[in-house]
């Protein structure tokens, strides 16, 4: 009987060693006092530029705003008592403000404890919606910009289960909206309907690769609780608060007015559904009515697809992409692949867009065919139209002016070039709304404009440039010459007097909003004035350095130092270094930079900069380049090239003083993690890692990851490599484990952190996990944000400054 007692009292004490009942903890002060801050309101303009509308919401969520009722189906996740996604980040407070005036309004008459979210300018600017969701389901309301006072429309019987419930007519009085139907039928609950019998799935023998995605069907219970909380009654309601039927109860995915407003085209969800795909890939039929509500054809029907060819380019065969031409009142144009949608068949051309004009009398006709899978296009008018496409597996992007109006005129290659590589971006068109109140290309005397982001070696320089659409050739109109501050072109406003809105930064200058004229040298005219929340870290020293992987690859990184570090001094700190890997097809995209060192600083969970607070050297976004050149794909030399990276990285700072290199650690969230926990079993180069929400048995994942397309059974030694816990064996290295406990990401389900955990304690390695309550695969509620920089101070303390 002694002896009982005493193995029983030996397992519970090892139990409690084992498993620590820690309730919610706090970071110290000097982490706190930047994480507990408050955050400045989002910024929404009216398309003319005189009101500004000003959002706010909390900086965090609560684990009590988590912790609701909740359906996952069909890739969604629900509130079925409110019916609006679980997910949603709601405002809680709305302001208005002439632009030219310095005062703000406060919006009059919000709900009690409001919960905003959809907000919507009207096409005339004069009226913004928005959905209120109350403790009983979601409500529309409408704000009057002019007296910014805000005013109920409907109950709380809004479906937003699928996004945005509502959509404006032309109008600007007229609004057509998801209700739920009034018959309505309660919600099956698993635990207390049982089923008929069991769930049942056949492979036809053809081949089918699909993800790892998150929160399917199930079973027949799931199927009836998915259609339940999808289908809809469509209304169409006025702002004054009549209300009429449109379409009766059924399963709407999405709808789309027609520029001119004398056609709709409604898509809805058909069965049968798919216990492995999610619902965006559910057979779909879409019919256009004209405004009263009469079919006028069908466009458009999508069986289910679960089978798809293998690739990143594959796509559906049939009709897809099926759209409005914004500079036509009522003409669809959509696009057909020519190589059954498999990237695998060899054609001239991949894919076909064609122009269909109501009332679809008459057949389609052909507008254009893209040599690559069709990417994009942009309308401008009768005779100019920008379209482009794209090919992953060479990561080739072109871009082509074509005439709409004249089909059989061959497209003019705009641009041709490697889509990663970044210093060749050529910028975004700029568009303006129509007569319609469609965006079209901007085009003034045969030109079109572009803003760039203007990345070059020596720093980034943002740009405008006017392409003449007759020559092809382009101008510089503008340069952003900020050497101290980073310039954000937002958009042109006035493109004869040169007005353009722009967004301006420093490390320590919170970003705000200003009018530049480009054709008045330095006359800015300030738009907003929020102030820096992190004052204790404002004299930090930044910078972006640069250095060289041993094979001549050129690496960047965001250098911080404490503050008041003495670099005459240099004394030796530890350092953390914060990285996530990019795939590449060739050397000199890899070697490219995107960081800016003036940059506003802002610290938040998903990096190490707080502990610049505490006697650490952060480098932020290291480069973590991975490199496939040729037929050779990225991921055939994953981890040397891992291990090249980080090797670089610690010598690069460790030549400038700053830092014992036996002390330095090494962090990631997602892809970051597993490139962690790759980093800590294949080399001695960190003291310990912090690993959060990674996958780390790819075998799980078995038909592609991340940038990977081959699937398992093609590369096993690839698939097996690479995953740590296949190598669990040789993690000696202190490793802190973080998931959350709702995962809601393809490939990166709590298990993956859970069993990997499992792998490293049964075979002796350091490890501790901490499972985030109710959090999905990013992290919300403040409490476990709080707790989770309090583990990972704690953890550095323990195995890396001490």
């Amino acid at each position: 009987m002694k002896l009982k007692l005493t193995l029983l009292f030996l397992g519970f004490s090892f139990s409690m060693m084992a498993q620590e009942n820690l309730s919610y903890q706090k970071p110290s002060k000097s982490i706190l006092d930047l994480a507990d801050y408050e955050r400045a309101p989002s910024v929404s303009m009216d398309t003319k530029k005189e009101y500004l509308l000003l959002s706010y919401r909390n900086t965090y969520k609560t684990l009590d705003d988590l912790n609701q009722e909740e359906l996952r189906l069909g890739g969604l996740r629900i509130n079925p008592i409110t019916n609006i996604s679980s997910t949603v980040t709601y405002i809680n407070n709305l302001k208005l403000r002439k632009i030219k005036d310095k005062n703000e309004v406060q919006v009059a008459g919000l709900p009690a404890n409001a919960k905003i979210s959809n907000l919507s300018w009207s096409p005339n600017d004069t009226k913004i919606l928005f959905t209120n969701t109350a403790a009983n389901g979601v409500e529309l309301w409408v704000i009057d910009v002019a007296s910014a006072q805000a005013k109920k429309l409907t109950e709380a019987n809004l479906n937003a289960n699928l996004g945005a419930p509502f959509s404006w007519f032309g109008d600007n009085e007229t609004v057509l909206v998801k209700l739920l139907p009034n018959d309505r039928k309660p919600l099956l609950d698993a635990k207390k309907d049982l089923p008929a019998g069991p769930i049942i799935s056949n492979a036809s023998g053809a081949k089918s690769q699909n993800r790892t995605y998150p929160d399917m069907l199930k079973n027949k219970n799931d199927e009836i609780n998915f259609e339940n909380i999808i289908t809809s009654e469509l209304y169409k309601i006025t702002l004054s608060g009549n209300k009429t039927l449109f379409k009766s109860a059924d399963m709407f995915a999405g709808q789309s007015l027609s520029p001119d407003g004398n056609y709709i085209m409604i898509t809805t969800i058909q069965k049968p559904f798919s216990y492995i795909v999610p619902l965006n890939r559910f057979p779909m039929k879409s019919v256009v009515y004209d405004k009263s509500g009469r079919e006028v054809k069908i466009v458009n029907e999508t069986p289910l697809t679960e089978i798809m060819p293998k690739g990143f380019m594959a796509v559906q065969k049939g009709k897809r992409s099926v759209m409005w031409r914004n500079d036509k009142p009522a003409t669809l144009a959509f696009v057909q692949a020519l190589d059954e949608g498999d990237p695998a068949n060899k054609v001239a051309f991949r894919d076909e867009m064609f122009l269909w004009e109501a009332p679809f009398t008459a057949n389609p006709t052909s507008l254009v065919k893209t040599p690559q899978r069709f990417s994009d296009i942009t309308w401008g008018n009768d005779n100019v139209a920008i379209v482009s496409d794209e090919w992953y597996d060479t990561r080739n992007t072109k871009t082509y002016l074509i005439n709409p109006s004249n089909p059989s005129q061959q497209p003019k290659v705009i641009t041709d070039r490697n889509s990663q590589d970044v210093y060749a971006d050529p910028g975004n068109f700029e568009t303006r709304k129509n007569q319609y109140n469609r965006y079209v290309l901007a085009i003034e005397n045969d030109k079109a404009f572009r803003i760039g982001d203007g990345y070059t070696k020596e720093g980034q320089f943002p740009f405008i440039d006017e392409l003449n659409l007759k020559t092809l050739q382009s101008k510089r109109l503008y340069t952003s010459t900020f050497k101290d501050k980073k310039e954000d072109l937002i958009e042109v406003e006035d493109f004869k007097k040169g007005t353009v809105l722009v967004q301006i930064q420093s490390k320590n200058d919170y970003p705000n909003y200003y009018f530049r004229n480009i054709n008045q040298k330095d006359k800015l005219t300030p738009i907003t004035d929020f102030k820096n929340p992190f004052e204790s870290i404002k004299n930090v020293s930044k910078e972006v350095i640069k250095y060289k992987r041993k094979d001549g690859v050129e690496l960047s990184g965001t250098l911080y130092l404490p503050v008041g570090y003495d670099k005459a001094k240099k004394e030796k700190l530890p350092l953390l270094i914060w990285a996530y890997p990019a795939e590449y097809k060739d050397k000199n995209s890899a070697g490219q930079s995107t960081q800016n060192p003036n940059e506003f600083t802002f610290p938040n969970y998903g990096s190490f900069v707080y502990w610049v607070t505490k006697g650490y050297v952060v480098l932020d976004d290291a480069s973590f380049p991975i490199i496939g050149e040729g037929k050779t794909e990225p991921n055939d030399n994953f981890i040397s090239q891992l291990v090249d990276n980080a090797e670089a990285a610690i010598n690069a700072v460790d030549a400038l003083g700053y830092i014992n290199r036996k002390k330095v650690a090494v962090g990631g969230h997602s892809y970051g993690a597993f490139m962690t926990a790759n980093l800590l079993t294949h080399s001695n180069l960190f003291a310990c890692g912090i690993a959060r929400s990674g996958a780390y048995n790819r075998t799980l994942t078995p038909f592609g990851f991340q940038s990977e397309q081959r699937n398992y059974w093609e590369t096993p030694e690839v698939y097996n490599t690479m995953s740590p816990f296949m190598h669990a064996d040789k993690m000696k290295t202190p490793l802190l484990l973080v998931h959350g406990e709702a995962d809601n990401n393809p490939g990166t389900f709590t298990l993956q952190t859970e069993r990997y955990f499992q792998a490293i304690k049964g075979l002796g390695g350091p490890a501790r996990m901490v499972i985030l309550p109710k959090e999905s695969h990013g992290y919300a509620a403040k409490e476990n944000i709080l707790h989770l920089l309090w583990e990972q101070d704690q953890f550095l303390e323990k195995h890396l400054k001490n």
